[in-house]
């Protein structure tokens, strides 16, 4: 069992699918089909088992995951701990951000940063906060950013802080948004949480969902073209001088706000690339502000 069985193993076990795991590691299916079988026969187990919508790994199988997962953690740490020896801002940032920072902040964010450190690579992932913060809570990123308040018991910087607000292509009237069609999102539990206390204690009827979407974007876009409302952080709307805006204000006139955080643990700062990217980011903190 090497370290390519290891990606393997995760990689299938994120997805669950052969194809899948071939294509994101850029071998051939057949070749991943051949690793897994020399597994079981080293092992003398059957790791997994094939339906017709992918695989399913029996309870051996996830034991040899979760030592695959340990071994390329602990690799990973090696390598680390080796550059460090060498005091030079180089190896791999590994960094989970929420997929709306990511698409609006971090590309200029990366960019900088890796114009002031040119050894440094990296390793995202994008996806909702939750995810972000089990990664980071796991060890599977040395940093997250995420939006929302999350209870963290190390490193948290404040990176951004926005008003929530009513979007229309039309101006309209706060009192008629229940009877007004709103554009609905999936997004994350703490801005669904968000906006649904700001709901409840503002209005007794439900609101008037005429649509639903995947994501945020695509609600902004419904907006746009005269379909209804929505309700939307500052992020998405700081180019759209023609969607009229009404702040979501609280009982007592205060603004709805939406945090967003970096969080790290403090390990990681011995770590000459995260601490590199700490301090850049506690530069850069006011800027969003």
């Amino acid at each position: 069992m090497d370290s390519m069985d290891w990606e393997i193993l995760r990689a299938l076990f994120k997805y669950k699918n052969i194809t899948q795991t071939s294509k994101i590691l850029r071998i051939s299916q057949p070749a991943v089909t051949y690793r897994i079988n020399k597994l079981e026969e080293e092992f003398n187990v059957d790791i997994i088992n094939r339906n017709q919508k992918g695989v399913v790994f029996t309870s051996p199988g996830e034991i040899i995951v979760k030592y695959a997962l340990s071994m390329i953690k602990d690799s990973q740490k090696l390598k680390e701990e080796l550059i460090n020896q060498e005091n030079k801002v180089q190896g791999t940032l590994r960094l989970s951000a929420s997929s709306i920072f990511s698409r609006y902040q971090l590309p200029k964010i990366l960019s900088e940063f890796s114009q002031k450190y040119p050894l440094v690579e990296f390793d995202v992932n994008t996806g909702w906060s939750e995810e972000v913060f089990k990664s980071v809570h796991n060890d599977y990123s040395q940093v997250g950013i995420l939006r929302g308040d999350y209870s963290f018991s190390s490193e948290k910087i404040r990176l951004m802080t926005e008003k929530i607000y009513i979007v229309s292509k039309h101006p309209i009237s706060i009192d008629d948004l229940p009877h007004l069609p709103r554009i609905y999102y999936n997004t994350d539990t703490s801005l669904n949480k968000l906006i649904d206390d700001w709901w409840i204690g503002r209005f007794v009827e439900p609101s008037s969902i005429a649509i639903k979407v995947d994501n945020m974007e695509t609600s902004k876009e419904f907006v746009q073209h005269g379909l209804g409302f929505s309700i939307l952080p500052d992020i998405l709307l700081k180019n759209n001088q023609d969607l009229h805006k009404i702040p979501c204000l609280d009982q007592n006139g205060n603004a709805m706000i939406r945090n967003t955080d970096m969080i790290l643990k403090e390990q990681y700062l011995s770590n000459n690339v995260v601490r590199a990217f700490y301090n850049f980011m506690k530069e850069r903190k006011l800027e969003f502000d």
